[in-house]
């Protein structure tokens, strides 16, 4: 993937919205447990952030997935991994389905303002019961008039306290699980809706998360994505983007990480001797610097393949797996060289080592990751062929 000018324009746009609105002020949102969600979106969406690769109909800027990665990678700046999530929900995961497939009067309703950044969304698709087994949710939506009624609780959902509208999936029909789902999005001040819950993590501290309970909400049957039954596949393929988005994230965030205990290690000294002296910590350094460069020429690699509309499954796949267990294995490294200062739970490192977990387990989880992989490799045990189709990408989720 070769950056144009255009790309690199973007980068410091973004890098430098992050140096002076997100950073100075992550540590007060980290210990409040919360972010302004409007007032930051807003001010992305009046530089045009939260729509670089959506339709120009709706505010967007029109422009091929490429563009949206570079958004992720100079978002990975950020002093934690919270904010690239929570902006991340708004621009790659609740709406991406809704600016494909909606209708043109729902993408004005709905989609137009989430671009402009006057309003905050959500996507609610995990339960307590179902996390990275999307088939197995239970919460329904049924007919009635000229409503869909819906009931049931999703569950761990990002800017869930703060969102104004949220993408659900629900089961539509007791059709086949791969068959009965739907995308419907859903007003969070309907009557019913009741997402007070935030709840308490172990990282990701400065972004809200909710449980929300939907108890007989209803919702014009207007406001269904696409075609009802098709929920389930359309969930499937924008999970495409939102791996990549999350791998993205991690190139800078891993290459910081480095530079700062490679930095702290020749300040500190044990024994007569700088830390970065000892063979082993610098041979560390040089294999995760190794690791970051090799995952990000994956990320280029997916996207480029993404972008000229072949088929990106497996490497994204990939890159979700490899900045998971890369962001466990390189955390935990840099922490250790830190000593009792990585300790500290307002260390870069310390926040790191908290926030990256998440990432191999949202979004699907490393095990699915490998499914997926082995079912494209077509070693998976049971019935054997190619998953090339979108169908079959959907299938190998689960």
């Amino acid at each position: 993937m070769i950056l144009s000018h255009e790309h690199k324009e973007l980068y410091r746009q973004v890098r430098s919205f992050v140096d002076k609105e997100l950073n100075p002020n992550i540590a007060e949102w980290e210990k409040a447990g919360i972010w302004p969600a409007h007032e930051v979106l807003k001010k992305m969406g009046n530089l045009g952030l939260l729509g670089i690769a959506k339709p120009e109909a709706y505010g967007g800027q029109g422009l091929d997935y490429s563009y949206e990665v570079v958004f992720a990678q100079a978002l990975g700046n950020c002093n934690n991994g919270s904010l690239p999530m929570a902006i991340g929900v708004q621009t790659d995961m609740a709406t991406p389905a809704l600016a494909r497939f909606g209708s043109d009067d729902l993408r004005k309703e709905y989609l137009a303002p989430a671009i402009a950044g006057d309003v905050v969304v959500s996507v609610a698709v995990s339960e307590a019961g179902a996390g990275s087994d999307v088939a197995s949710i239970k919460t329904t939506a049924r007919k009635e008039g000229g409503d869909y009624v819906i009931n049931g609780s999703k569950m761990w959902i990002t800017n869930g306290t703060q969102s104004d509208w949220a993408c659900v999936l629900v089961n539509t029909s007791d059709g086949k699980a791969h068959q009965n789902k739907s995308l419907i999005v859903v007003p969070m001040d309907a009557v019913g809706v009741d997402r007070k819950t935030r709840l308490d993590k172990l990282g990701m501290r400065s972004s809200d998360t909710a449980m929300i309970f939907l108890d007989n909400v209803r919702v014009p049957q207007r406001n269904l994505i696409g075609q009802e039954g098709m929920g389930f596949m359309y969930q499937m393929l924008q999970f495409q983007e939102e791996r990549l988005y999350a791998a993205a994230c991690g190139i800078d965030g891993f290459t910081n990480l480095i530079n700062e205990t490679i930095e702290y290690t020749r300040q500190r000294h044990a024994f007569g001797q700088p830390l970065i002296d000892n063979q082993y910590i610098h041979f560390r350094m040089a294999e995760l610097k190794t690791e970051v460069e090799a995952l990000k020429a994956m990320v280029y690699q997916a996207t480029e393949e993404y972008v000229a509309g072949r088929d990106a499954t497996m490497l994204a796949s990939m890159c979700k797996l490899k900045v998971g267990r890369l962001g466990r294995e390189l955390t935990d490294t840099c922490l250790q060289y830190w000593g009792g200062q990585g300790y500290m739970w307002d260390n870069n490192v310390s926040r790191a080592y908290r926030d990256s977990r998440l990432t191999s387990i949202g979004g699907g989880a490393d095990e699915i990751m490998l499914g997926i992989i082995c079912k494209l490799m077509n070693i998976l045990p049971g019935k054997k062929k190619t998953a090339g189709t979108a169908a079959e990408q959907a299938t190998a989720e689960v």
